[in-house]
């Protein structure tokens, strides 16, 4: 018997659903990777944990708790999935680059990708399984590409380190059969996702700070032209429902000047935040009628030392309470 079954050993099914909300955040990061979005991965990990409750009395303790969770949970997405469509961002719909004065086209019928808040604890050991690698946006638009087992495999297999006869045993299938999903797994996504980028900035860097910071006083000041020097030369903005995506630092800059509702310096306020393991900043815009400032936008960065990479602008508004940010400043 592992030390985590221990834990629980004689525990009633309310005294053991208390213990094990210690697993909540990876088990909502690990929903989080199998759906791309952060309202499912919440419903489903309330799900894993009712059908944890409901089955508790059945656990022999043969895996720790925290297994026996992961795999429950594997099970409650892979049902979840099935017949529904990929999450993607803009930029994974195989589209060109878009003109910065080109009509804005939304797509609100689109399941589009969300973003994912950092834990508030920078001690959690559960903390997106110890690497941001495995949550950042353009790692979890990739896993889209893949079939949900698929999925399911990877992401047991190279973010969880689980051995292929645990996976086999977890999704219902033989240990070939994952090597086979694994191996095809992982040339698909060689094909359509990043590799590992060491140039990234962490968020809690002195470097990604002051970057972000300094993107926040652009935009709080109107400052376009600012903007676009912190951008790099090959920099993407791209803002889900809107279909379209940007390239270029010049570009990015004539789209905010075309689109953007602010007109001065202070129509906009945001707050830096992290989001996916990366810096992030929460944007409000001026709301003339009330003088408030109400949630327009929660931006999300690739910061590197030469600059801002890459810039998703999730519109969807909804994600702020998800964040624990205000309703209004």
């Amino acid at each position: 018997m592992t030390v985590l079954t221990r834990d629980f050993d004689g525990a009633s099914p309310d005294d053991f659903l208390a213990g094990a909300q210690r697993y909540r955040r990876e088990l909502l990061a690990h929903c989080y990777r199998m759906t791309g979005s952060l309202h499912d991965a919440e419903d489903l990990v309330q799900e894993t944990y009712l059908r944890a409750w409901k089955a508790y009395d059945r656990f022999e303790g043969k895996s720790s708790v925290r297994t026996w969770l992961h795999r429950i949970a594997t099970n409650v997405c892979l049902t979840a999935l099935e017949g529904r469509q990929r999450r993607p961002l803009p930029t994974g719909l195989g589209a060109p680059s878009s003109g910065p004065t080109d009509e804005l086209v939304e797509r609100a019928e689109v399941p589009w990708l969300e973003p994912l808040p950092d834990s508030e604890d920078p001690g959690d050991p559960s903390v997106i399984v110890g690497a941001r690698e495995s949550v950042r946006l353009a790692f979890i638009a990739a896993l889209q590409h893949l079939s949900p087992r698929q999925r399911a495999v990877l992401v047991l297999r190279d973010v969880l380190q689980w051995k292929a006869a645990e996976v086999a045993e977890a999704v219902g299938t033989s240990t070939a059969a994952v090597n086979s999903l694994l191996q095809r797994a992982r040339a698909q996504l060689d094909a359509v996702g990043p590799s590992r980028d060491d140039a990234l900035l962490a968020p809690d860097t002195p470097e990604a700070r002051r970057l972000l910071s300094r993107y926040i006083a652009a935009f709080e000041a109107y400052d376009i032209g600012e903007l676009v020097t912190m951008f790099t030369e090959d920099a993407i903005w791209e803002m889900p429902p809107f279909t379209g995506w940007y390239r270029g630092g010049s570009a990015i800059g004539e789209l905010i000047h075309h689109n953007c509702p602010a007109e001065r310096a202070g129509d906009m306020r945001l707050l830096p935040l992290t989001a996916n393991g990366q810096p992030a900043a929460a944007m409000y815009m001026i709301d003339r009628e009330s003088g408030h400032h109400l949630p327009f936008q929660l931006h999300v960065l690739d910061a590197r030392p030469g600059g801002v990479s890459h810039v998703v602008a999730f519109l969807d508004t909804s994600v702020f309470a998800e964040f624990g940010l205000p309703e209004r400043l």
